[in-house]
């Protein structure tokens, strides 16, 4: 690897780890998706500062070529991720299902009481639901 690339990557990497943890500090990035990035730049910054790292990968996944194990590597992170947030929905979906039928009960509950307030203040005498009022 060229030591230019080899620098470019070292700061992209670093900057991503950089950008990570930032965005963690102004809570714009919560920590449990947080760490899944911060792993991603972590092994990319050691692919970057290990220039052989890919080519011994390539030979341990028996691959040829050793950019595709970088390929092969990036596929399997991307399944990761992808299934790691496809949990993240779903459990979201789900709370926001319940928390629908509870936001519909609690409106059902006030509707009936605003109800019964209403025929109670009804069957007052026009005196005494005056005198409540003030």
């Amino acid at each position: 690897m060229d030591a230019r690339i080899q620098i470019v990557a070292i700061v992209a990497t670093t900057a991503l780890l950089f950008g990570v943890l930032e965005l963690v500090r102004q809570r714009k990035l919560l920590e449990r998706y947080a760490l899944v990035w911060i792993v991603a730049a972590v092994v990319l910054l050691g692919l970057a500062l290990w220039r052989d790292a890919l080519a011994q990968l390539a030979d341990l996944l028996g691959i040829a070529y050793a950019p595709n194990a970088l390929f092969f590597a990036a596929f399997g992170a991307i399944l990761l991720l992808l299934l790691h947030f496809s949990i993240a929905v779903s459990r979201l979906q789900d709370q926001t299902k319940l928390l629908a039928q509870r936001h519909g009960l609690l409106e059902q509950r006030v509707q009936t009481m605003e109800g019964a307030q209403a025929e109670s203040d009804g069957d007052q005498s026009p005196e005494l639901a005056a005198a409540s009022q003030q």
